[in-house]
């Protein structure tokens, strides 16, 4: 089976890389780069050059698509509407006319449009699913929501099965396991503790004012370009329940090691199935092994919705039909342990 990758040099694109290489698949990899340092295939491609990507993608079996700007700190919105959907689009329409019927996108959580939009919501319940109703307010989750859009299309129009990978936070295992990140889920934890013991009132007060700053955070766009990562607009960087507030509530807490992203590429690839299926991807706790409920009261006190129990550490992206349609199973989260 030869499968072309496109994106294969990124942080994810290698990972599935080498998950692929391992498992003796024939890899071809596109990027837009110059030169790689990933061990196999590689060939100078920008997938915005429909006819070159149809070139590169003659005699393949299959395509993992990753090539796409990863948040909408990368570049301005309109650069990555195109990149990421026309670019898709091209993609798509290349595995079309040469009569392939098999794709894995890289999709994000943002495809519902969550941690990067520029307005204050809240989910309609927990954990988060695949129905759950779209609300993207950022040109990167926008573009997510249409390329799952395309996938559908293209299953429509040229019966092509395909999945849309909803990642979280995807790190290293390495990151995972390193004392930096272990350090900070201990202090994450230590802040959350002393949140939670404040009086309801006290809890209110505060929980009140995170929401009016991070509302006023992204709608002055904070979490796009330019803005995003300039230390002059950044003024939540010296509290770190607003940190919290700010990063980790609209993540779910959720993140994904690049083993276990490459692992569900690879499955989705091979896996049974016919039609277009988005698939949230995540480890099976939270990253900070806390309790759901507690997470629950502290951060969306006014939801009262939950389609699973609450009182555990379990993922708060649901991946119950990753498990069922591909076989997922996410590895287990060593760095709690």
């Amino acid at each position: 089976m030869k499968i072309l990758i496109t994106g294969g040099t990124g942080r994810v694109g290698s990972a599935v890389t080498e998950h692929l290489l391992a498992k003796g698949y024939d890899v071809l990899v596109i990027d837009n780069k110059a030169e790689s340092t990933v061990k196999a295939p590689y060939k100078q491609c920008d997938i915005m050059d429909f006819e070159a990507v149809r070139e590169q993608m003659t005699g393949c079996d299959a395509v993992a698509h990753l090539a796409a700007f990863p948040s909408p700190a990368n570049a301005p919105g309109p650069d990555i509407f195109r990149v990421n959907v026309a670019g898709t689009f091209n993609v798509y329409e290349a595995a079309a006319t040469l009569g392939i019927k098999r794709i894995v996108q890289a999709s994000s959580v943002n495809a519902w449009g969550c941690f990067w939009g520029n307005m204050e919501h809240e989910p309609q319940y927990l954990p988060i699913d695949e129905e759950h109703p779209f609300y993207t307010t950022d040109p990167y989750s926008f573009s997510k929501e249409m390329v799952e859009n395309i996938a559908d299309y293209y299953w429509r129009r040229s019966a092509i099965s395909s999945l849309s990978l909803r990642f979280p936070a995807v790190l290293p295992v390495e990151n995972l396991e390193g004392e930096e990140f272990k350090a900070r889920i201990e202090r994450t934890k230590s802040i959350l503790d002393a949140f939670a013991q404040q009086s309801e009132q006290e809890h209110l007060e505060r929980f009140n004012k995170l929401k009016e700053a991070n509302a006023k955070f992204r709608a002055d766009l904070g979490m796009e370009y330019p803005k995003f990562g300039n230390e002059d607009s950044a003024d939540y960087v010296d509290d770190e329940l607003w940190q919290s507030y700010l990063f980790d509530r609209l993540n779910y807490w959720s993140v994904v090691s690049t083993l276990d992203a490459a692992q569900s590429f690879e499955k989705g690839l091979r896996a049974d199935f016919s039609g277009h299926y988005p698939l949230f991807i995540a480890s099976e706790r939270n990253y900070l092994g806390y309790n759901n409920q507690t997470l629950a009261r502290l951060f969306f006190p006014d939801l009262s919705k939950f389609k699973k129990d609450m009182d555990n550490d379990g993922t708060l992206l649901s991946i119950d039909k990753a498990k069922a349609l591909i076989g997922f199973e996410p590895s287990e989260n060593t760095w709690l342990e």
